[in-house]
Formats: C-alpha cells, structure tokens, sequence
C-alpha cells in the first residue's frame, strides 16, 4: 500500500501533458502578467526620473549663483553655461548609446549609467568653483544621452502589445517628474541640499534594476536561450516554461530572422541608401521643425529660467512657490496630451496646443511692456502674467512639447526607425541648449518683453508651418504613415471609428520590436 501510495503521490505531481507530450500552459490572471511588466518598466522610469531631476536642477541652481553674494562668484557667461551645457552633451552620449546598449544589454546599460549621475551629484554638493559644476553637469548629459538607447528599447521588448503603448507613454511622464522633485526641492531646501537628496533617486534605480530580468531579446540575440525563457517567465508573471514557449520561439525567430534582416550584404547596419531617400529626408525636416518650435516657442527657457523670470515679473506669490506651480502645470499638460491625442488626434492638438502657448507669450509681453511704460500697476494686475506663464507652461506640454517625441516614434522607416530616431533627439537637444544658452542675451538686447514677443511670434509662424505640413498619423498604420511620405497617399484628417482597428491589429501581428544596432529611444 506505502509503494503504490507513493506512486500515486508522485503521478500527482507531474505537470499535465497534451496530446504531443508537452506540458499543459497554467492560467494566469490578467492581473498577474502585467504586474511584473508594470515593475520592469517603473524601475525602467526611475532611470529617467533621475535624468530629468538633472534637467530641472539648473532652475534651482541658478537663481542661488545669481544673488548679490553666492557661495561661487560666476559671470554672466557662466550662467549661460550652466543653464545648457547639459544639453549640448546629451547628443555627444547618444553617439555611443546604441552601440553600447546592444554589446552590454539593455539592463546592464541602464545600471552602469547610474554610477556616473551619482557622481555628478557628489561633485555638485562639493563644488567650489564654476569649473567643477560645468564638469558635473557635462557628465549628467553624456549619461543622459547613454541612456538614449536602452530605456526606450527596453520597454517595447519586455512588454505585450496591449501594454506597450501605455507603459511607453510613461516614459516623458517620468522625465517631467523629474523636473518636477527639482523645483519642489529647490522650493524647501538649498542646492547643496537638494544635490544630496538627488542623490536617492539613483540609488533607488540601481537597486530596483538589479532585481529586474534583461531583456528576452537581447538575451536570445546573444544565443544566452536559457535566460531568455527565464526572463520571459519572470515577465509574464513568474510562469512556468510551458507558458512562454510559443513566445519564446517568436523571440528566438525575430532575433535570428529580423525585419530589418534581409538576404544581401547591402541590407546590414551600415547601409547608408534609407538614409538617402525621401521616406528619410521629409520625416527628418518635419520632426527636426517640431523640435525647433518647441525650443524656440519659448516652453523650454521658461522651464530653465523661472524663478528668475518669476521675480522679474513680480507675480503675488514666492517666486520658487510658482515655479512648483508651474511643474504641477507642466504634468498635468503631459497627461491631458497622454489622455486625448487619440480621441482628438494630433493636428487638432497641436494646434490648439501652440495658438494656445503664442496667445500666453503674447499677452506677457503687452503686460511687462506696459509695465515698462508705467501704463499699468504692478500691484493690482501682477496676476497677469502669473496666469499667461503657468498657461503657457500647460498648454504647451498639452502638445507641442509633446508632439515631435510621438512622431519620431511612427513617422521614420523600420529599417532606420531606431537610428533616425536618435539623430531627431539629438537635433532636440542641440535645439534647446542653444534656447537656453542665449536667453539671457536675448534679454539684454531686447528686454524681457521683447523675448517674450519673439516666443510669441515663433508660435503664430510655427501654427501656420504646421497646419500645412502636419499629417494626421493618429489611428493610421506605420505603412500608411511611411506611404504618406513616401508620396503614395496623403494623411490629411484623422480616419473614422471603423478604421481605427488597423493600429491594434498591426502591433498583435507584430509583436517583436524593430532591432537596429544604433537605436535610441525618443
């Protein structure tokens, strides 16, 4: 009895079989298999928490080196430095970012790019001459462009379709944030403080990617399939291998197989003919045009500069009390664009979106002009300009702030999409350290009014420029997309309910994500 007992105990063990002899897949909940996707792509996000924590702390370091007695005496020409040689170093980063990312790994990436932005922040809480910070702050946008490939990359090949265009439009969302905790800091505590809590975001992101697996892609890419099926069980919620082995087989069959794989050499990396057609060239011009818009609209130096021009224009409140106000401006702009761009698409957004960002420049500018003029009383009507400026801060993260990032993502080639996509972030990074870098000239040449009247008209000849050129992609396939500029057909309106099927349909038929040795994310 003992024997047979055993037996019986031991057959009830044994995973069930079908028909061919291989183990029965588990259910599991909804719930369970997005969970762990959901914590891959947070820790993911805290990557880009801390860049855009880099990205905000020259608002609140700024106004502290200007005062009448710093603690680091700069020059003008300093400040001008500070306020954007960041930028001007992302683009240097994103030249060895995809490269990087496909030697190391997506996740390996991320963690490495941890250890430079920690050490920015400890240069920063210690410095004692304006040398040191443009050191700090040059090493926080080279890191900032090295994690160009990997975060972007990362989410799209550890999440399922239905997931992934939700848990991608985190990805601004947590850089805003991060812009967000610097102004709020800055509103409680001194910079040196500020650099010391800065400290706690990537930290905390070391630890959570630690925990997380690398991509399955990445892994099957590397012929590592072992951890490739282990990391598609933790992803799909802590599964047993009969649970991932159609997907993994898919995995193992794009890596191999590839879209942009083709039979001739000429197909490889370092062709350079896509890059030479018009399918490239129109799409480059049109997002490179959005990312000067939204550089040169004004949204961008407002973000650097506001406590400054907060204090300037004297607005009834602190001056680093409107500057959060403003940050809670800026998310909730980036989630209103998040929650209606589908329903309202993206002309009709943007339109609104940069009318609405021109109206607020322009009517700041009358305001400090008749300010000037002692045609009006500060006292009684300071709350003008307080309302033009936040506006101006929501209504342009409601959609042009926006826009180029999302179109860089549908509007290129898949053979390129990845690279091309890098050389449009570039472009934007180039765009705003130049903004932010003359700003204070601008100023000095025309007066703050005047600066404000140049966003103004910068906006109304940018509405124009777009309402001609701009197609309506929202609801369209990438192969429409590509066709509209390829010249085959023309994507003017946003299409009908009954054809807004085609987007779901075409991302289930597709599930893996476009591999290209050069990639980086938007």
């Amino acid at each position: 009895m003992t024997e047979t007992g055993e037996i019986e105990t031991s057959r009830e063990k044994l995973p069930a079989r079908d028909h061919n002899g291989n183990e029965e897949k588990k259910e599991c909940s909804k719930w369970r298999q997005a969970a762990p996707q959901v914590c891959a792509v947070m820790a993911k996000n805290l990557l880009l928490l801390t860049f855009g924590s880099t990205l905000g702390f020259p608002t609140i370091l700024l106004p502290a080196l200007q005062k009448d007695d710093p603690d680091i005496p700069v020059t003008k020409d300093d400040i001008t430095w500070i306020s954007s040689i960041n930028l001007f170093a992302v683009p240097l980063g994103c030249l060895v970012s995809g490269p990087l990312s496909q030697y190391l790994g997506r996740r390996k990436t991320m963690l490495i790019s941890n250890i430079p932005f920690i050490a920015s922040w400890v240069i920063l809480h210690y410095a004692t001459n304006s040398a040191m910070m443009f050191i700090a702050l040059s090493l926080t946008g080279l890191t900032g462009g090295l994690t160009e490939a990997p975060v972007l990359t990362y989410v799209a090949e550890v999440t399922q379709p239905h997931l992934r265009g939700m848990l991608a439009a985190t990805s601004t969302m947590s850089v805003i944030l991060g812009i967000f905790t610097q102004l709020l800091t800055g509103s409680l505590t001194d910079w040196r403080t500020a650099c010391l809590i800065n400290l706690t975001y990537p930290i905390l992101c070391f630890v959570t990617l630690a925990i997380v697996p690398e991509s399955p892609y990445w892994l099957a890419g590397k012929k590592k399939i072992g951890e490739a099926e282990k990391s598609l069980r933790w992803l799909r919620g802590w599964v047993p291998p009969s649970n991932v082995r159609e997907e993994l087989q898919l995995v193992i069959r794009a890596t191999e197989h590839g879209p942009n794989d083709g039979d001739e050499k000429n197909n490889s990396q370092w062709n350079l003919s896509p890059f030479l057609r018009r399918t490239f060239a129109v799409p480059l011009m049109l997002v490179s045009l959005v990312f000067f818009l939204a550089a040169f609209g004004g949204s961008a130096t407002l973000q650097t500069f506001a406590v400054s021009i907060f204090e300037k224009v004297e607005v009834p409140m602190n001056k680093y009390t409107a500057t959060v106000i403003l940050g809670v401006a800026e998310l909730l702009g980036t989630a209103t664009c998040v929650a209606s761009i589908h329903f309202v698409g993206k002309r009709r957004l943007n339109w609104a979106s940069i009318s609405g960002t021109g109206l607020c420049f322009f009517g700041s500018a009358i305001y400090i002009y008749l300010l000037e003029l002692k045609a009006i009383e500060r006292a009684v009507y300071s709350w003008i300009p307080t309302t033009f400026l936040i506006g101006s801060a929501f209504i342009s993260h409601m959609g042009i702030r926006q826009l180029a990032w999302i179109l860089a993502g549908e509007v290129f080639p898949a053979k390129i999409r990845s690279s091309a996509t890098g050389i449009a972030a570039a472009i934007s990074y180039i765009f705003m350290s130049v903004i932010n870098k003359i700003f204070l000239y601008m100023v000095d040449a025309m007066g703050l009014s005047g600066t404000f009247l140049f966003y103004a008209g910068m906006n109304l000849v940018g509405g124009v420029t777009l309402y001609l050129t701009l197609p309506e992609t929202e609801g369209r396939t990438l192969k429409e997309i590509e066709e509209h500029f390829a010249g085959i057909q023309s994507l003017k309106h946003k299409p009908k309910k009954d054809g807004l099927g085609n987007k779901e349909k075409w991302a289930t038929a597709n599930p893996a994500m476009v591999l290209d040795d050069v990639e980086s994310k938007l």
